[in-house]
């Protein structure tokens, strides 16, 4: 855990690398922010002391958001470890809008459903963009799934069992934008890092940049994690699914079959002793 004292001396060394960047000089860059030239230096090379060491200079908060401003410092690069150093780097992680990369269309120009079975997954994540590979993969109408581009994916895993199965297939609504992204549902993710996952979604990229990943398996061997913004590659809404696994039963209403059972039973014995 990074402490006040830790964070402030990060703070000055990200001071420096910023300095760095822009290619100027500690006068150059204090002008730019309206302070001297020997305000910058104590922070960057620190005052010297009597015994012939230096001492930085903590930053002060106007100074800092001088600089955030000045520069288009991105916050979380000064007080956090976010590694975009440009405000507007950050946001252009962070906006994905559009359609993917690859539609398929029928002879009339409709939009097709793609189906990426299990056995096509690692393929998917280095052909997602290219229109060959799209080509090769399963396609098909769905007339309920209209206004938007859709995707079908096979389940692998027991990572989402309650609401999920491995061998179901959901059917998935490409998100255009981050904002689109609500809080609690369920979402298939497609990363550099991890490939593709079905997971319930928190989403915190406008704090942290990141989507926090849950399971609906409860037994402990699926925990919560978090993905980077910078690490996706397509989001894809579940609107729908269709699943070999059918439930059991409820209890209320193994019940009322029973009671339905023994009513017709009984009218049965009554209409016979009458």
């Amino acid at each position: 855990m990074l402490t006040p004292l830790s964070i402030m001396e990060g703070i000055n060394e990200k001071i420096r690398l910023i300095i760095d960047h822009f290619a100027l000089n500690n006068n150059s860059f204090a002008k730019r922010i309206g302070v001297t030239s020997t305000t910058i230096d104590s922070i960057t090379s620190g005052r010297l002391q009597p015994d012939g060491t230096r001492k930085k200079t903590k930053p002060g908060y106007d100074l800092l958001q001088s600089i955030i401003t000045e520069f288009d410092i991105n916050p979380e690069y000064l007080f956090g470890e976010n590694k975009q150093m440009l405000r507007s780097a950050s946001i252009l992680t962070q906006t994905y809008a559009g359609i993917p990369q690859v539609v398929a269309v029928d002879q009339e120009g409709e939009e097709n459903v793609v189906y990426i079975p299990i056995k096509a997954r690692a393929g998917y994540l280095d052909g997602y963009g290219d229109p060959d590979y799209i080509e090769t993969l399963p396609s098909f109408k769905m007339p309920h799934l209209t206004n938007g581009t859709y995707r079908c994916f096979e389940v692998q895993g027991n990572s989402m069992v309650r609401t999920f199965f491995d061998g179901d297939l959901v059917f998935g609504k490409y998100v255009e934008d981050f904002d689109d992204v609500k809080d609690g549902r369920v979402y298939v993710i497609v990363s550099k890092n991890d490939g593709i996952v079905l997971k319930r979604v928190i989403n915190r990229i406008k704090e942290r940049s990141k989507l926090i990943l849950k399971s609906d398996n409860k037994d402990g061997n699926y925990p919560t994690y978090t993905i980077d913004a910078d690490e996706i590659l397509e989001i894809w809404y579940v609107t729908m699914f269709a699943s070999k696994q059918m439930p059991e039963p409820v209890d209320v209403y193994d019940r009322l079959h029973d009671l339905e059972s023994k009513i017709v039973l009984l009218q049965e014995q009554l209409r016979l002793e009458n």
